[in-house]
């Protein structure tokens, strides 16, 4: 068996994988000139894709996977697979067959470490009190509704989607002693750390009743423009929106209408849309109304899973699909092509 590793892999991550897969096993990798080792050029690994087997992958050049004629099962190190399904790769390995998995729950740990980081910046007021600090100027006067701080003691927290993110924010929530609402596809099945757990269908009465939202959805069609207008108008003024799904969760014109409006008091994103309208409209991403310099919104882009130990877990888990399909066992972590996650 081949395995292709589409990025520039250390000895020790080569020798790590090559150790844990059934004897015989070719394990390769990207090798040439790179500005991130993360990103593999499809020049440095078209003399390896025709004939591999099995593709361990952060990131995939185009041009790979048409040429993977031979390829079984592709081992995404990611939780979400809305770029591969952008690429075309979801309905490529339909048609020929290829298992897909993916590394779900890997950084779970810290996607909702950085989901709690944004409910306690946007309630303390972190950044702006920083500045006032900065400038060596005391916030007053004290106790004005522009520098005071809100409190997560007591208040009520709804997560949209508790799957291992949304069910760990619950738990730090719980820490906080704060009253926590969830919402999933599954209103029947109870959450632990979760007080209640409400249908899609009760989405607006959950969002009508919290302080603090964060939204931990899987992206899919089904969740694409999930928060619109009659979704952000059920939320409080006084409420907080938190974002570490997908920017395409939530409609960015009545987000900004809200924001800039005193209709929703602060938002926070480590994720934001992504524009592709064809050929004629070529993609980007960020925010074409600048939600992101608005002064009651803070953020980072993709990096919630930027910390400690998250890229060895990806590259464990990753490598444990490949060891599951080698040996023929169930894989644990098989993503649906019809469904997308």
């Amino acid at each position: 068996m081949k395995v292709l590793c589409l990025w520039y892999a250390t000895k020790d991550e080569i020798t790590y994988i090559k150790a844990a897969m059934p004897a015989g096993t070719e394990v390769i990798a990207a090798e040439g000139e790179y500005l991130s080792r993360f990103d593999c050029t499809y020049s440095d690994v078209k003399h390896h894709v025709a004939d591999a087997d099995a593709i361990i992958a952060l990131s995939v050049p185009e041009g790979a996977l048409e040429n993977a004629k031979k390829l079984k099962v592709f081992s995404w190190l990611h939780s979400g697979v809305d770029d591969l399904r952008l690429m075309g790769a979801l309905s490529l390995f339909k048609q020929r067959g290829v298992k897909l998995t993916n590394i779900r729950g890997a950084n779970a740990v810290a996607v909702a470490e950085q989901a709690m980081m944004f409910v306690l910046t946007l309630a303390k007021k972190t950044l702006l009190k920083h500045q006032k600090l900065l400038q060596r100027q005391k916030p007053f006067p004290l106790y004005a509704d522009e520098y005071r701080s809100a409190m997560l003691h007591g208040r009520t927290i709804g997560i949209i989607g508790l799957g291992q993110i949304g069910s760990r924010i619950a738990k730090h929530a719980k820490g906080f002693d704060m009253h926590v609402l969830g919402v999933r596809r599954d209103s029947g099945k109870p959450v632990e750390c979760v007080d209640s757990v409400h249908g899609i269908d009760e989405l607006q009465s959950v969002l009508a009743r919290s302080d603090y939202v964060v939204v931990a959805v899987p992206n899919t069609p089904e969740t694409s423009q999930l928060l619109g207008n009659a979704e952000i108008g059920a939320m409080k003024p006084s409420a907080f929106l938190i974002n570490i799904s997908r920017g395409s969760v939530i409609r960015e014109k009545p987000l900004y209408e809200a924001l800039t409006s005193s209709r929703l008091r602060g938002y926070a994103a480590d994720v934001w849309w992504h524009y592709g309208f064809g050929r004629a409209f070529p993609g980007a991403s960020g925010s074409r109304l600048a939600v992101h310099q608005l002064p009651n919104v803070i953020g980072s882009e993709d990096q919630a899973a930027n910390a400690d130990g998250v890229l060895q877990r990806n590259i464990e888990r990753g490598t444990q699909n490949l060891v599951e399909f080698a040996t023929g066992k169930p894989l644990t972590r098989e993503v649906s092509l019809e469904l997308g996650y």
